[in-house]
């Protein structure tokens, strides 16, 4: 029951913030959501006290000195600009070449610099994204919808059907029968969302069916990664914030691998 008011709250507040929020003050509740996600890497990661506080704090000052660097780039450019460009096609490198990797082999999280080098990689682009993203917010949240129905399919078709463990040492809940229903889930909202909404350039053709399934894709690598790092830290949650649900990196750890390929796709083809 707690998982799930605390779910029907969060939509709600998300969804009402997005439409009703000027973009300022969306972006700054943005900012505080990532200080609370970096303090829960820093847990994580290891770090002590102190240095969790400079971690978050760190992170916190350069994802604005990101967003002016960002904002200002972009004036009058018409597009992408090169910041961004590089921000999110490093995000992209990180979850496609490094993340994967490092979850199909295993490898052990020790080095304290690895993981906040990591964990900023992790969050600061994927706040970026949303932030940017706001400016049409039919369409960000159109996106969410991608990473939130991939999420609930996974959970309730691995409940129902789960057979066949996709990676029993590092979230033994998680199946493959899970990620067939995300597939079919997402695979059903395309279909229907885009006969719906046929004025969406965007989501129609290849470069719909790329989002979408890239999205999908990227759903999955990031909620593996973020379990495999609280496997390693020995925890089941990242924290205690959130009612029925952990921390704020446990609801947000999907969005942090899929949202900067959205967001690369989404502004690079207008």
């Amino acid at each position: 029951m707690a998982r799930l008011a605390t779910a029907g709250v969060l939509l709600a507040a998300c969804v009402s913030a997005l439409f009703f929020l000027p973009n300022l003050w969306w972006t700054a509740l943005l900012l505080a959501a990532l200080m609370v996600a970096s303090w829960e890497w820093a847990v994580l990661a290891g770090l002590q006290r102190a240095a969790r506080g400079l971690f978050a704090g760190g992170v916190a000052a350069s994802a604005v000195a990101v967003w002016l660097l960002v904002a200002e780039s972009a004036q009058g450019s018409g597009g992408i600009s090169v910041p961004e460009f590089l921000i999110y096609g490093a995000s992209c490198i990180f979850w496609s070449f490094i993340a994967v990797p490092w979850v199909a082999w295993h490898w052990p999280a020790r080095s304290k610099l690895v993981m906040t080098a990591a964990g900023w990689i992790v969050l600061v682009p994927a706040w970026l994204a949303l932030a940017r993203l706001q400016a049409d917010p039919q369409r960000l949240l159109a996106v969410l919808a991608i990473v939130w129905l991939a999420d609930t399919a996974a959970y309730l078709c691995g409940r129902a059907w789960g057979r066949h463990k996709l990676a029993p040492s590092i979230s033994p809940a998680k199946t493959w029968e899970g990620v067939a229903g995300a597939v079919a889930a997402v695979a059903v909202y395309y279909v229907a969302l885009s006969g719906a909404v046929p004025d969406w350039g965007w989501l129609q053709g290849v470069r719909g069916l790329a989002l979408f399934a890239g999205v999908a894709l990227m759903a999955v690598a990031g909620d593996l990664f973020e379990s495999w790092m609280k496997r390693q830290a020995g925890v089941k949650d990242s924290g205690t914030l959130l009612p029925g649900h952990g921390g704020v990196l446990d609801r947000i750890d999907s969005m942090a691998s899929s949202l900067p390929f959205a967001a690369l796709l989404l502004t690079y083809s207008g």
